[in-house]
């Protein structure tokens, strides 16, 4: 686009910002919300993005998520005043004013409920999911419960949902179906117009339990090479055909959560977008989406779990490391000095960087895929800055590694969690892991081996109170088990002790 303008006639759009003001936010009597930013992309164009949570854009307004560009005709301090005029124009016009802050998706106190089929009862992403909001966001106020059912389409989540959720009473939800409501099979509108009224459904009975914060995922995708040949598709390889239903239902999940203004996943992009890069690189027979074709090892879910945590807004700072070479060290986020001198800086940290798995090509190690995704930039920065450096670099040891790095990298900061492979985190980040595991393993066993079955007898304990009483009772052992596997996990995260070694480079 660049050196190009787009015109569209006669069309209105809001703006707002300028290069030198990040974000403002607007309203007008049609467009529920609206956030738009804006970045230089030459010297005489600026592109003006709108980003919203918004119910509909009005007639004439581009949707959410599209950009438009406008010829900066003097300077930017002039544009800047002609698009700040512009939006107070509108604005004024529109009686606009000013919203609140949206809501957190994970507020104080949040009780998260990961739900989804086959995938998600892999354990796998919502296991990535937890240990990350939990250790490393340092969400200790914060409570999780998978609830995944192997098979399950929308519509037996919603037949579930009430007597399921009872057991959790949760607050917030994120939901992942597509894959088996797809039925295997192209694209056809019966398809799209079941899941749709499935997944209405589930959003109904979400809120009739008490959840307020919802994030609609998406299906994912199924592997290029691993889905194979379907009779569905004519016997030919099926994963173009098949990833293009997904893809339709992923449109779905994106409106539903457009018109109920809830947070959105979109894990089929997630995947299918990678997918090419990382098999460019580690060869086709490389499975993104998994060796099934549908089912992902730890690399795809770790996909997933980049999809969901962005959903939820994660914003993925987990503290910043200052070494001054003339002053005293300082740290933020959950870490603190401990000690420092001789060059070296003893640190203990209460949160913890996401830690991947060691092998760097094998599907069934998370550290396989993150060259292909921004994971690491988005929600796993944990930043060491060193100020007044006397040479042109320096060597950076932490615990067992070391690794150069020039003056202007240490000055801007270097994401230790994306630099080194190896980090003093990674065997108690393994403990944290092992424990989430284990708790979400029950909550499996407890929800499908026990408190689903409940419903079978709802006639019955109407019509005998003990009865109902008894399931009530047994419901809430089970849930005080839970809660015991969950205290494990928190003893589990400790605070880790670590020291930063700088020294001159040649």
């Amino acid at each position: 686009m660049r050196g190009r303008v787009k015109r569209k006639p006669n069309k209105r759009r809001v703006f707002a910002v300028s290069p030198r003001l990040p974000s403002i936010t607007c309203v007008a009597s049609s467009l529920k919300t609206g956030v738009l930013s804006s970045s230089e992309v030459s010297p005489d164009f600026t592109r003006f993005s709108l980003t919203a949570g918004s119910l509909r854009a009005p007639k004439g307004l581009r949707p959410p998520g599209t950009s438009t560009y406008i010829r900066r005709t003097v300077s930017p301090a002039h544009t800047m005043n002609r698009i700040l005029l512009l939006s107070a124009t509108l604005a004024a016009l529109h009686g606009a004013t000013v919203p609140a802050a949206t809501p957190p998706l994970l507020p104080q106190g949040a009780r998260l409920a990961i739900i989804g089929d086959s995938i998600t009862e892999q354990k796998l992403y919502t296991k990535y999911m937890e240990t990350y909001l939990l250790a490393c966001a340092g969400r200790s106020d914060m409570k999780v419960f998978q609830f995944g059912w192997s098979g399950e389409r929308a519509d037996g989540f919603a037949n579930r949902a009430a007597n399921d959720l009872a057991a959790f009473k949760p607050t917030v939800a994120t939901t992942c179906y597509g894959m088996n409501d797809g039925g295997y099979q192209p694209w056809k509108d019966s398809i799209g117009q079941a899941y749709e009224a499935n997944m209405r459904n589930v959003l109904r009975r979400l809120d009739e339990a008490g959840v307020k914060h919802i994030v609609v995922g998406s299906p994912g995708a199924v592997d290029s090479k691993f889905f194979g040949a379907r009779p569905s598709f004519g016997g030919a390889n099926s994963a173009a055909g098949y990833n293009d239903t997904l893809a339709h239902l992923r449109d779905l999940c994106r409106k539903l959560a457009t018109e109920h203004n809830l947070g959105f996943a979109d894990v089929h992009a997630a995947m299918f977008d990678t997918m090419p890069r990382a098999k460019a690189a580690l060869g086709d027979d490389y499975p993104v989406c998994g060796g099934d074709g549908f089912h992902p090892g730890p690399n795809g879910q770790l996909l997933m779990a980049y999809a969901f945590l962005k959903g939820l807004g994660v914003d993925g700072d987990l503290g910043t490391i200052v070494v001054d070479q003339n002053g005293a060290p300082s740290a933020t986020g959950g870490h603190k000095v401990l000690n420092s001198g001789g060059g070296k800086v003893e640190l203990e940290s209460a949160r913890y960087p996401f830690c991947f798995d060691p092998d760097p090509k094998s599907a069934n190690s998370t550290r396989s895929i993150t060259p292909f995704v921004p994971f690491n930039q988005d929600l796993n920065r944990l930043t060491l800055k060193v100020r007044n450096l006397a040479t042109a670099k320096a060597k950076v040891t932490w615990g067992a590694t070391s690794k150069e790095f020039s003056r202007e990298q240490l000055e801007t900061g270097v994401n230790l969690a994306a630099e080194f492979p190896a980090t003093p985190f990674d065997a108690p980040f393994a403990k944290v892991m092992d424990a989430v595991g284990r708790k979400q393993a029950f909550e499996t066993q407890m929800i499908k081996g026990m408190v689903t079955n409940f419903r079978q007898f709802a006639n019955d304990s109407k019509a005998d109170p003990g009865l109902g009483a008894a399931f009530n009772s047994l419901r809430d052992r089970l849930a005080a088990r839970q809660q015991a596997l969950d205290a494990e996990v928190r003893k589990a995260i400790v605070p880790v002790k670590h020291t930063l070694a700088i020294a001159p480079a040649q």
